[in-house]
């Protein structure tokens, strides 16, 4: 790009701006936490139209079920033809299934159908928790509006191509990962682990991310908010702790993210691209004769003269809309209303748990057989360890059990089923595995450090 001019530089820097503004720069939310814009305007939306949001997210649910039939079943052209709707629609049979089961479970939840028979199904702990006034889905229905219209501002401007460059040297060797992953990293920890996922789906899709850089980033990197962690700080009845409690989880979880890229089943997946192209680092290395700064420049400038249409920024947010929605929403409330129903209803968890017994003894935590169940129930829903432990009398094992819940990230009412919904390629054996090795991980570091504060 030869002698860029001052429209250059502003079709860069504006954007880009806007885009930390609404989703990188902590604002003071109503009830005196940080929070960014994102989420701001997402929260207002809720108050506003709450109460109407889980009939909306239940015809998105059936909507989608049936066009995924309709496309599986007539093939019908003006969905075949058209490559977006067809990546949307004409899924595998398995998502099929998965699409059919979530508007089965929609149907049952919203109208409370088959009364006490089915009660399992709908009720507040499960299917109500996803598809209630104040359920997950509703929560999803407004980050989903904004962050996927307002995504292009980070993705296409030049921001990731600029900060890349710089983060390069810190990601590379650290987490062996772009520095543009970077962006994902801040963005969920300041804001949202749903709004990492889905920048890394949307880099991964567009060729930026390989399989395993995807994989990584989308399990280690999609970290919990600040906003989160008090609220689970809070529930466990600890919340004078909090600055300790949120160091700790720093670092226990970035010890993990040093080590679970270096470990199956991430170290062995693919380094190839979504169109299985070879890995190529190209984008991150420095030309001869020229600074990081003039590299990152020139890049970012280059992306940015890619998007100078308004009206492609705003087919390419509703699009991210639509893809979120209709690909993300079924998911969710499928595995999460199952993993939730296993949860509540059956001792599955408190069995699975059963192992970590010795190791917390070893660890000398108290009330160790409490304490067990806890480390395996936040695969279902990361609440589900404060909720539980609540009631546990000792101090070191409440610090313990909620840590340990934060630096698991992945469980399958959120963050767990956002993955499987996304392009981000990973199964749901591999989420289980990682889950488990990251409780493996953290656990010890969180451990030595409740001891020393208890």
């Amino acid at each position: 790009m030869k002698n860029p001019g001052l429209f250059d530089y502003a079709r860069f820097i504006i954007p880009s701006i806007i885009g930390i503004l609404l989703f990188m720069t902590p604002f003071p939310a109503s009830d005196g936490s940080f929070t960014i814009p994102i989420a701001i305007l997402s929260n207002w939306l809720q108050e506003e139209i709450g109460t109407i949001i889980p009939a909306i997210m239940l015809g998105i649910i059936l909507l989608t079920a049936i066009m995924t039939l309709y496309a599986k079943l007539l093939r019908p052209q003006m969905i075949i033809r058209n490559d977006f709707w067809n990546n949307l629609f004409n899924v595998s049979w398995f998502w099929t299934v998965v699409r059919v089961v979530a508007g089965i479970f929609a149907l049952i939840t919203f109208f409370q159908l088959g009364g006490s028979s089915t009660e399992a199904i709908w009720s507040e702990y499960t299917g109500g928790l996803l598809l209630g006034n104040e359920g997950l889905l509703s929560v999803l229905f407004a980050v989903f509006l904004f962050a996927g219209m307002f995504l292009p501002l980070l993705l296409n401007f030049g921001l990731l191509e600029w900060f890349g460059t710089f983060m390069a040297k810190i990601m590379r060797p650290l987490f062996k990962l772009p520095g543009r992953s970077s962006i994902d990293a801040l963005a969920s920890w300041l804001g949202d682990g749903t709004i990492g996922v889905l920048l890394t789906s949307k880099q991964y899709e567009e060729g930026h991310y390989s399989k395993r850089e995807a994989a990584v980033i989308g399990t280690t990197f999609s970290i919990v908010s600040i906003t989160f962690s008090i609220v689970v700080i809070e529930e466990i009845g600890l919340g004078e702790y909090f600055v300790p409690f949120y160091l700790t989880v720093a670092l226990a979880g970035l010890v993990a993210a040093i080590i679970m890229p270096r470990i199956p089943p991430l170290s062995m997946k693919k380094k190839t691209y979504i169109s299985e192209a070879d890995e190529d680092d190209d984008l991150e290395e420095i030309p001869s004769g020229k600074s990081r700064l003039q590299h990152g420049t020139q890049m970012a400038l280059a992306a940015a003269k890619k998007n100078n249409s308004i009206k492609k920024f705003v087919v390419d947010g509703g699009k991210n809309i639509l893809d979120m929605w209709m690909g993300v929403a079924p998911v969710v409330m499928a595995f999460g209303t199952i993993a939730l129903i296993l949860a509540e209803e059956t001792s599955f968890f408190v069995i699975l748990g059963t192992p970590f017994v010795p190791i917390l003894e070893l660890l000398q935590i108290p009330d160790a057989a409490d304490a067990a169940q806890t480390m395996v129930v936040g695969f279902a829903d990361m609440f589900l360890p404060a909720i539980i432990g609540q009631d546990i009398p000792s101090e070191l094992t409440r610090f313990v059990i909620a840590a340990v819940s934060v630096t698991q990230l992945i469980y399958m009412s959120e963050v767990g089923g956002l993955l499987l919904g996304s392009k981000i390629p990973v199964s749901f054996l591999d989420l289980a595995i990682i889950f488990l090795l990251r409780t493996l991980i953290t656990l010890p570091i969180i451990a030595g450090v409740a001891h020393i504060l208890f």
